[in-house]
């Protein structure tokens, strides 16, 4: 007798519509199962203020990478004026490497979107945002990031921060960013950690 495939139809519940977003949010939490809960965000991510429990989901290490993943899509198929771009450059403080690389890959779909908080961080009094803000530069790898490193180094005051841009430089920058890499120098009084750092770049920089 021939082996007959059996197809087992979706539950229908798995199709049902959901009124609010606490609903949907519900739905998931109740369910273990990839199918229903992947039909659970696709509807969180339709609803105001959805973007952000996705972004819960990405930083519980309990979900799963297929679930994450799912995350991550729906999160970067988002307009960029309604997801919740700062919650997830958040995540890249997270130590989870696979999280932090979804994060950055939902960061670059979203473009020119995410250099208002970038440069909202960059020109902050928080000087463990700015280093942040440092960081995500140099993970999205902006066309304008190199740029941007240039004219914070040109008026930084803290030594963290300035030589944080500094390791970025060593990847991006140009022979015409020497003179400002060696200006650090005397700026920070001869620190022998800025003049290792900055000729560690410089040398990066001549090849």
């Amino acid at each position: 007798m021939a082996l007959i495939k059996k197809h087992i139809d979706q539950d229908i519940e798995s199709l049902r519509e959901f009124d609010d977003l606490e609903e949907a949010i519900e739905y998931f939490k109740n369910y273990d199962d990839f199918e229903h809960r992947k039909h659970a965000l696709e509807a969180i991510a339709k609803f105001e203020d959805g973007g952000e429990f996705l972004v819960e989901v990405l930083s519980d290490i309990s979900t799963g990478k297929a679930i994450d993943a799912k995350a991550a899509s729906l999160l970067s198929s988002m307009d960029p004026e309604e997801a919740p771009i700062e919650a997830v450059m958040e995540l890249l403080k997270l130590h989870n490497a696979y999280i932090r690389n979804l994060a950055i890959s939902v960061l670059q779909d979203y473009g020119e979107a995410i250099k208002y908080y970038i440069v909202k961080f960059l020109i902050g009094n928080d000087r463990d945002l700015r280093i942040f803000a440092i960081n995500v530069l140099g993970d999205v790898n902006f066309p304008e990031s190199r740029d941007m490193l240039v004219e914070l180094l040109e008026g930084e005051s803290d030594i963290n921060v300035a030589m944080t841009a500094v390791d970025y430089m060593a990847e991006i920058g140009q022979e015409e960013d020497i003179a400002l890499l060696e200006s650090l120098k005397e700026h920070f009084n001869h620190d022998p950690y800025v003049e290792f750092g900055v000729d560690n770049a410089i040398r990066m920089i001549k090849g």
